[in-house]
Parts: structure tokens; sequence; C-alpha cells
């Protein structure tokens, strides 16, 4: 079967930068994310490098050698001066061996991703065993453990780790480039603003609710800390465009956080109700079989993470608590029960 990749599009800023925007195929069966070239905001600058994994070096490789004929512009890949990893998620940096390979470049991250990228193995087993614990106290059963554990170490085999040079900072921008650090999705994610338009990242996505995960697996993630800098951009003044990691390009960025606030509301509520219908405390697992009973393989795992970010909200603001709390005492890492408080 012939794949098919949506079309390379360009954006020009108000004060004329140019933006490519370069899909590519981030993991095998057409899940899609975008890498972005710009020019003329200085220095020619890479943001996000896709995966790594499967047809997706491929895919940048043949984005980038497109679109002099395109688009009539000259440029070769070499011309990469900077590539900016707006977060530490595999499908925007594990590409980033292969782009230094081809380009030479300084990699700038911000400094709460920084270890995903100088230090990969430490941050994959860390990250791991953390995992592993909290899946424990979401009452995840061990063969299902054992296997969701397998599924989340399978695509990061291929990285390997990078030098970082600089660092994304919100009090140093690069020439016309301003970093705005909003953490939840991940710790260090950052949205790059290039005059009137946003590069949200996985921040702000067009049609789907980016992903949460609870901050007891990662510093910095967690609904508190991604809801907070949600808000945080609807003061970032007069942005025209806004274009995702993922999706279509959102034209009222104001407009579209305001229905992801809502979305997470409704999940929220949902989370309660559920609780409220069980009639007894309930653990991460059962919730996450009772809202999504159709999610199969790494769904099970991204759903566990969904709910539980969502029930630690609650929990945080004293809207659930904890039922089995002399289990808890006596055992290691029990499976916490929780009810309406």
């Amino acid at each position: 079967m012939t794949r098919k990749l949506p079309p390379i599009e360009h954006f020009e800023t108000n004060a004329q930068a140019h933006i490519y925007r370069i899909p590519v195929e981030a993991f095998p069966g057409g899940f899609i994310a975008y890498c972005y070239l710009v020019l003329d905001a200085g220095e020619p600058t890479l943001i996000d490098t896709g995966s790594g994994f499967g047809n997706s070096n491929s895919d940048l490789l043949d984005g980038l050698g497109s679109l002099p004929d395109l688009f009539g512009i000259h440029f070769t890949m070499a011309d990469i001066r900077r590539i900016l990893i707006t977060h530490g998620h595999i499908d925007h940096f594990g590409g980033i061996a292969f782009a230094l390979d081809q380009t030479g470049a300084q990699v700038g991250i911000h400094p709460l991703d920084r270890r995903v990228l100088t230090n990969y193995e430490e941050r994959v087993a860390v990250a791991t065993k953390d995992l592993r614990v909290y899946l424990e106290r979401a009452g995840v059963q061990p063969h299902l453990m054992a296997n969701l554990i397998d599924m989340y170490g399978f695509a990061k085999q291929h990285v390997r780790s990078v030098q970082v040079d600089f660092m994304l900072e919100e009090s140093a921008a690069i020439e016309r480039m301003q970093f705005i650090h909003t953490p939840g999705h991940c710790p260090g994610q950052v949205c790059i603003l290039i005059d009137d338009i946003l590069i949200s990242a996985d921040h702000v996505l067009s049609h789907t609710t980016p992903h949460q995960a609870p901050e007891s697996i990662t510093n910095y993630t967690g609904l508190g800390h991604y809801l907070d800098a949600l808000t945080k951009l609807t003061h970032v003044e007069d942005v025209r465009l806004a274009l995702g990691g993922h999706e279509e390009p959102i034209p009222d960025l104001y407009g579209r956080i305001v229905d992801i606030h809502a979305s997470h509301q409704r999940k929220l509520n949902r989370v309660l109700e559920t609780i409220r219908d069980a009639r007894q405390p309930v653990t991460i697992s059962d919730l996450s079989k009772r809202i999504y009973p159709e999610r199969h393989g790494y769904e099970i795992l991204l759903a566990l993470e969904e709910v539980g970010a969502h029930v630690e909200y609650l929990y945080e603001h004293g809207q659930l608590a904890i039922c089995n709390l002399h289990q808890v005492e006596q055992e290691d890492n029990p499976p916490l029960l929780y009810g309406l408080a």
C-alpha cells in the first residue's frame, strides 16, 4: 500500500518570516507529526525532528529536500544551523541524532527536558521504574503491567543521547523567537512565538485534547501544571495562527484554549460520576476500564495515565479521598482505593 502524507505547507508571519511545515510518519500506521523549518527569522532553524522510527527520518529528509522545487527557495538541509526541540517526547526528538548527522547544527531544549537528550538511557530507566510504581498503585494486574512496560520501552530502543548546546528559556529570546514554558503534557515543553505565529507543539492541538499523565510519574507533568500553562497562553497577545505538533493549523488559538478547558472539566466530572455510580471505593484501573472500556494495546496505558492525571487533580483539590489508608500504612505499595471526599 502506498503511503500518503499530508502536503507540505508554507506560512508567512506578519514580519515576513517563512515557516514550512514538514509531515513525517512518526510511527507506523499513519501517526503523523510535524517538523518546522523556519527561514528569515535569523539562522535557518529546524523545530523538532520526528521520531527517528520507521519512515520518519526519510520523510524528514525527503520533505526538506523538496522545498526548493515546491517553493523556489535556495535551501539545502546542510544550511540548518539550529535544531530546537519543543519537548522530550520521542515523536518530536527521536530523530535528533539523524538530523545532527545531516546538518551539524546546534541543539536547544528547555532545561527540564535536557536530560532526555543528554542522558537518554538514564531517563528511560528512571521513567520506567516510576511508571511501574504508578501502575502498582493504580491497581494494574501483574501480567498486564509486564505487557505495558514492554510496550512502553519498545519504540525507544533506537534513540541515543546527544549533546545539548543551549537552553530554551523564557528570559532569553533567540533573534525573533520567543519561548513560552508550558509544562503539563511534558515537563519542558515550550511553545515558540515567531512574530504573530505560535508553534504550539503538543500543548494546543486543533482537535485532540493533548494527553495527560500524573505528576506522580514525572515532575512538572500533571493536569494542574497543564491547565495553568494553558491559561498562561491566553496572556500572549495577538497570535494570528497556531501550528501544533500534530493535526491541522489553529486559526483561533484563544477559542481552542476555551474548548480544551471545557473538555478537561467534562473529564473531571466523568471521573466523579463514575466513582459515585460505583457505590464503593475504586482504583484508577477500575475507573479506566469503566471510562475507556474499548481501549487495547498501548492505548490501555494512555487511558490509565489520562484517568490517573484527572484523579490526581481531584485528589489534590480535596474532591477525592483514599479509602484504604490502613493498608497504605501497612504495605509497601498497595493499590490506592478512591472515594468521594
